[in-house]
């Protein structure tokens, strides 16, 4: 109830910003983690927030270690910082990653993004994606969620920045419902196939 709470004066302060009035729930961290595990190697979490889908990666088996977490917010950050002390928190904007060394120069496997897509000019969601890409290994996944009808990343975008995207699920049991894609390089798909997954409800 405190996160929640906190959540929600975050969002009275910055609506644009924060973009939803209550943190994620459990099915969607469930999912938008799902593909996610020991072996996919560092991974990078766009907008945490107060850490639902960081919670979930940890779940699945990913060391504090091999996460940098990328919060603008400061309350969130410092909330973030105290709470996963292993992990490499950072309190900036997510347009500026690709100036920033998070692993040593190891590329990460995944990206996860809790960012506000939708309510974000299209230029700075250019320069989050050109950092997040820059970040990432050849074959890494970029995971979005909305609340919209389609993919947050206009087809136009998708093709300057030469990605694909796919729906890998959606859940109900959100407030409000919301769906994620994955974002990859075009090309990179042919190496593995990942099974849709839609949640009604429960976890």
């Amino acid at each position: 109830m405190a996160e929640t709470l906190g959540f929600f004066q975050q969002w009275l302060r910055s609506p644009l910003r924060v973009a939803a009035i209550a943190p994620s729930g459990r099915a969607l961290a469930s999912l938008i983690t799902s593909e996610i595990s020991p072996d996919t190697g560092p991974v990078i979490e766009l907008g945490p927030g107060t850490g639902a889908f960081t919670r979930a990666l940890i779940a699945r088996g990913v060391r504090q270690e091999d996460l940098a977490l990328i919060e603008y917010g400061s309350e969130f950050a410092v909330a973030l910082q105290a709470r996963y002390p292993g992990a490499r928190t950072l309190w900036m904007d997510a347009a500026r990653l690709q100036t920033v060394d998070l692993f040593n120069g190891q590329p990460a496997g995944a990206v996860v993004s809790g960012l506000p897509l939708l309510s974000i000019a299209p230029r700075k969601v250019m320069a989050i994606l050109i950092g997040a890409f820059g970040k990432l290994r050849p074959d890494g996944a970029f995971y979005q969620f909305t609340y919209g009808p389609r993919c947050p990343v206009t087809p136009r975008m998708l093709d300057q920045l030469d990605l694909e995207a796919a729906r890998i699920g959606g859940t109900l049991a959100n407030l409000p419902p919301a769906a994620v894609y994955r974002l990859r390089r075009r090309g990179a798909g042919a190496r593995r196939d990942f099974p849709r997954r839609d949640i009604a409800g429960g976890r």
